[in-house]
């Protein structure tokens, strides 16, 4: 084959990725944030993880065996402080937005809780990982851009996936996860240990009281 021809070869497949990349995940959430009534949004996530995860398993190159790679890089100080961090954060945000929800669920509903605990690590925290950090970087690192911009590209998008929430909150958030999961994943190589940040952030958040805006009843759409 020419170098010509290669070249074509490779600008056909460049094209084809961005398209695929804008069309899931910029126009998608985008969609579903400003179409779709509240209670259709968990559906169409749960639709747009499964296709992602197909994207995912077609990858050339990749194999679900990696993400056990490195799973271990990390250790419990900086796990206890990101715990510490997170739940100080949480405890300041809802104080100063929203004192008459701090802690309620914890205090009023504690099995409800402990269900979301056990629950959300699986059913959130995981496939949005497999979404925003493997799919992400392993299917579409030849077009992403050089160094931190790979990383604030992807934070960007992370928060806007939440865009269906409608909230400046969550939006800078996500965002604030967005590069820390990415840190995890991409510095040390830890997909495990993007997913347990994630995990634990998510459930800090929920036992705290920031779960209404993270609850798509309380959707309200500026238009």
């Amino acid at each position: 084959m020419s170098k010509q021809s290669d070249w074509a070869h490779d600008g056909a497949l460049h094209l084809r990725l961005r398209l695929e990349f804008g069309l899931f995940f910029a126009a998608v959430p985008v969609l579903i944030a400003v179409f779709f009534p509240p209670n259709w949004m968990f559906p169409s996530l749960f639709t747009f993880t499964a296709i992602g995860i197909i994207l995912l398993h077609y990858t050339p190159g990749f194999a679900w065996a990696e993400l056990r790679y490195n799973w271990r890089n990390w250790t419990w100080r900086e796990l206890a402080l990101f715990t510490v961090g997170m739940t100080a954060f949480c405890s300041a945000v809802v104080m100063a937005m929203r004192p008459d929800v701090a802690f309620r669920m914890l205090l009023y509903r504690p099995e409800f809780l402990v269900v979301i605990w056990l629950a959300y690590p699986i059913a959130s925290a995981l496939p949005q990982e497999l979404l925003f950090r493997s799919l992400f970087f392993r299917r579409y690192q030849a077009i992403l851009p050089n160094g931190k911009a790979a990383y604030l590209l992807n934070a960007s998008l992370f928060s806007l996936a939440h865009l269906m929430y409608w909230s400046w909150i969550v939006a800078v958030m996500t965002f604030g996860g967005g590069l820390l999961f990415t840190w995890a994943y991409r510095q040390r190589g830890s997909f495990f240990y993007a997913v347990l940040l994630h995990a634990i952030a998510g459930n800090v958040i929920f036992a705290a009281g920031l779960g209404i805006y993270f609850y798509s009843g309380n959707v309200q759409r500026p238009f």
